[in-house]
């Protein structure tokens, strides 16, 4: 009988891509308004899913075949990551 899961999709730019969001966030909010303990911001998103499946390993192999066949994210630009929240 299948569960529900809460699977968290996480999708961030490559390491060494450009983030101008996150520049903006650091340069904006963080130094001009005295958080300058504040090395590095990264933006990305993250999609949450509700699904059900028999087992955590089905619900994160299901979230993966739909973020790669709907083309959710650009393996060439991007990182994704797919946490299984339960």
């Amino acid at each position: 009988m299948p569960s529900q899961f809460l699977a968290e999709i996480i999708i961030e730019g490559k390491k060494n891509a450009r983030d101008p969001e996150g520049e903006t966030i650091m340069r904006d909010l963080m130094i001009k308004h005295g958080y300058g303990m504040v090395s590095s911001v990264r933006s990305g998103k993250i999609l949450k899913v509700t699904l059900e499946a028999k087992d955590e390993k089905e619900a994160e192999e299901i979230c993966w075949k739909m973020v790669n066949e709907l083309r959710i994210y650009n393996p060439v630009a991007h990182v994704c990551t797919i946490q299984i929240v339960k």
